[in-house]
């Protein structure tokens, strides 16, 4: 295997890197006055950690020796109505949130979440209409009209994936920008990672969804275990556990096509790209994927929204 060789200098040491055409790290010499010390060699992989904790929640922090202090889980209800209460008041900042980052396209984005009080129900749109099976509004939530594009992709989803609580897409810049080459994202970076095997691309666009065919074709693209998806000429979509989890992987999705198109205008003046192996990205994947940290990622910037709206979104 051939491969190249990097130097580094600093005010009193130089370092020099050998490694392989992929980037990876073969043998690492630090010279300091005119001494040479080898630090280390490495495979081409990581060196991952032995005996993790079988939950991958509980990797991913760390509390006080008492035990006492943990990292906020996703909190359970033997209230239905209080749960329903909390599922809205995050869905309404997943919205606020959206709006802040300029996501808004017209009536061209939709965050549904799954009734815990009724199943087969879900509410949509930011006003916090609930929807029937059937897919009309009900009388106990918001009394407006409905979204029909939305309606159609959201409802079939809903049905093709009994395993997740929200789903969520719109037309924003990046994603819909990057959906027009029709295809996936490389993993060329640790927050990537995420989309490791979780990722789908539907590469059709048929038109504004009006029909259930096409919430289908979505369903089948996404498949059983994906919960992200890039839609052909038309966006970003994401599914979720809970609704932060759901808006988590939306944003980052998206911020992940902008870094993808300036990663490709590098690459076209002569920049390589070096992607993440396969078990690295499924390494991290495994830990920082999971649907209980993701949950706990929202949690900065919910809290940040109710500072800065002073709540006003809280039911």
């Amino acid at each position: 295997m051939s491969t190249t060789a990097t130097t580094t200098t600093t005010s009193n040491a130089t370092r020099k890197v050998n490694g392989d055409v992929n980037g990876h790290v073969k043998q690492a010499t630090l010279t300091l006055g005119g001494g040479e010390l080898t630090e280390s060699k490495s495979s081409s992989t990581n060196t991952y950690k032995a005996n993790l904790a079988t939950n991958p929640f509980e990797r991913v922090w760390r509390g006080n020796r008492k035990g006492t202090i943990r990292m906020t889980a996703v909190p359970t209800f033997t209230d239905k109505y209080e749960e329903r209460k909390w599922i809205k008041e995050h869905m309404a900042g997943a919205f606020r949130m959206w709006g802040k980052l300029g996501y808004g396209e017209g009536t061209a984005g939709h965050i549904t979440v799954r009734d815990p009080v009724m199943p087969d129900h879900y509410w949509m749109a930011s006003d916090l209409v609930l929807v029937s099976p059937d897919g009309y509004v009900t009388e106990h939530g918001a009394q407006l009209s409905i979204n029909e594009a939305g309606y159609v992709i959201h409802h079939t989803l809903h049905q093709m994936r009994p395993d997740v609580v929200a789903a969520a897409h719109c037309h924003s810049l990046y994603g819909k920008t990057w959906s027009a080459f029709g295809r996936s994202i490389d993993i060329m970076q640790q927050d990537a990672c995420l989309f490791h095997d979780n990722l789908s691309v539907y590469g059709n666009y048929g038109g504004i969804v009006l029909s259930d065919q096409e919430g289908r074709n979505i369903g089948e693209a996404l498949g059983p275990k994906h919960m992200c998806c890039i839609m052909q000429n038309h966006g970003l979509l994401t599914l979720g556990r809970t609704v932060d989890e759901c808006v988590y992987l939306f944003c980052l999705l998206e911020k992940t096509c902008q870094q993808q198109l300036l990663a490709e205008a590098a690459e076209a003046n002569g920049l390589t790209k070096r992607i993440i192996a396969p078990q690295d990205a499924a390494y991290t994947q495994e830990s920082n994927g999971y649907w209980e940290t993701m949950y706990n990622n929202f949690q900065p910037e919910f809290e940040l929204l109710k500072k800065e709206t002073n709540g006003d979104f809280l039911l």
